[in-house]
């Protein structure tokens, strides 16, 4: 844990070395030693920048944001709304895929892992990387917020044509960093049970996403998970 810095992939590396050199990043990485020394921690060390090392920086075309990893044993492996092999579905993850049925046809996943996605270039990002087991938001406001708005602000800033999918509130919130006129932001209700009959349904992201991909001549993503990742 106390060196988290070389488990990220080289282009991030190089994109976010001016986080890894800050002052809050170092006081993260103290938060982070004393918590694993005290509690048990999601999703596992080498786990926790799976979102970077699966995406590449020069892959990324598509960008989900979640806001904290499941905090349930075996559930998290650091890409958002994404839960381990055999592990049951959270709730807002059968809703994505009621809509991604909904929208493209497609088999509703025996899988909850979302690693395919990811190695084609969807950005799974939380904003909050890890949490302490069964405490949901426990390591929220300690440093990851602003590593992950960084790394949102400067996939705006150096890329074009990206597609951004902002699901609920919390989300929304991130569309300040997201330069509008050079990429398409997708808006609706979270998938959480609680909202995803108030706009999340019927909001067609994943069709929409490869609409606009295709107008660029960027590669469509294959949104089905039928194939075992191996993850």
């Amino acid at each position: 844990m106390a060196n988290i810095k070389p488990n990220i992939e080289n282009s991030w590396l190089e994109a976010l070395s001016k986080e890894f050199q800050s002052d809050y990043f170092s006081q993260l990485k103290k938060f982070l030693i004393e918590e694993k020394h005290r509690y048990r921690i999601f999703p596992p060390g080498s786990d926790i920048f799976a979102a970077f090392n699966l995406t590449p920086f020069h892959q990324v075309k598509v960008v989900i944001i979640g806001q904290d990893p499941y905090h349930g044993p075996h559930q998290a492996n650091g890409l958002c709304f994404s839960v381990n092999e055999g592990i049951r579905k959270p709730p807002s993850l059968q809703n994505i895929f009621k809509e991604l049925h909904n929208d493209l046809g497609i088999p509703i996943p025996e899988s909850g892992n979302l690693k395919n996605w990811a190695m084609q270039g969807v950005l799974l990002l939380n904003a909050t990387l890890t949490v302490r087991a069964h405490q949901a938001g426990s390591h929220q406001n300690k440093g990851w917020e602003q590593f992950t708005d960084a790394a949102i602000s400067s996939l705006s800033e150096r890329k074009n044509n990206l597609v951004f999918i902002l699901w609920g509130k919390f989300a929304q919130a991130k569309e300040c960093l997201i330069d509008a006129s050079k990429h398409f932001i997708i808006k609706s209700a979270h998938p959480s049970p609680f909202s995803a009959d108030r706009g999340f349904f019927g909001s067609k992201p994943f069709s929409k996403t490869n609409n606009y991909l295709l107008t660029y001549n960027i590669t469509p993503v294959d949104w089905s998970l039928n194939k075992k990742t191996g993850f």
